[in-house]
C-alpha cells in the first residue's frame, strides 16, 4: 500500500546543538542554569534530578521540581518558535537538538502529574505526541 504524505505538514523542526559551558549532568545541572538560564536541556535536567528525589509528600520539592520543569517547557517552546516552529509540526526526538526540549515537555507532565494537575500531564503528553510519537514511552511511561 502507497502512504500518502501530507504535503501541507511543516517540515520536521531540527534544532540546532545548544552551546553550553560543559556537558550537563544531574551534579552541575543547577550550576549551568544560572550561566545558560535559556536551555531547555539545563531545565529538563534540574527538573529531572528534582522528580527522581521526590521524597515523601513534600510540597517544597514537588513545587521546585514543577517550577524547574515549567522554565524548561517554556525556554523550549521560545527555542521551538526561535527555529521556525508554528505551533504544530513534528519535532523528531532521533535529533539530538531536540530532546532537551522534549525531555523538558516530558518532565512538565510528569510534574503536573505530581502536584496532581491532570489536565496539564494530557495537554503535555498530547504535546509530545504530535511532537514524536515514538518518544511518549520512553519519556513518560
Amino acid at each position: 500500500m502507497t502512504q500518502l504524505k501530507d504535503m501541507l505538514a511543516p517540515p520536521p523542526v531540527l534544532l540546532p546543538a545548544e552551546e553550553l559551558s560543559a556537558p550537563v549532568s544531574a551534579e552541575n545541572a543547577l550550576d549551568l542554569a544560572l550561566v545558560h538560564p535559556a536551555s531547555p536541556l539545563v531545565w529538563a535536567t534540574v527538573a529531572e534530578s528534582a522528580l527522581a528525589q521526590l521524597e515523601g509528600d513534600l510540597a517544597q520539592q514537588k513545587v521546585f521540581a514543577y517550577a524547574c520543569a515549567r522554565t524548561g517547557y517554556h525556554r523550549s517552546l521560545d527555542r521551538l518558535r526561535a527555529n521556525g516552529w508554528k505551533g504544530f509540526g513534528p519535532v523528531p526526538f532521533d535529533h539530538v537538538p531536540n530532546q532537551g526540549v522534549l525531555r523538558a515537555i516530558a518532565a512538565l507532565a510528569r510534574a503536573s502529574a505530581v502536584i496532581g494537575d491532570q489536565a496539564e500531564y494530557d495537554r503535555c503528553r498530547q504535546l509530545l505526541s504530535d511532537a514524536d510519537p515514538a518518544c511518549v514511552a520512553s519519556l513518560l511511561d
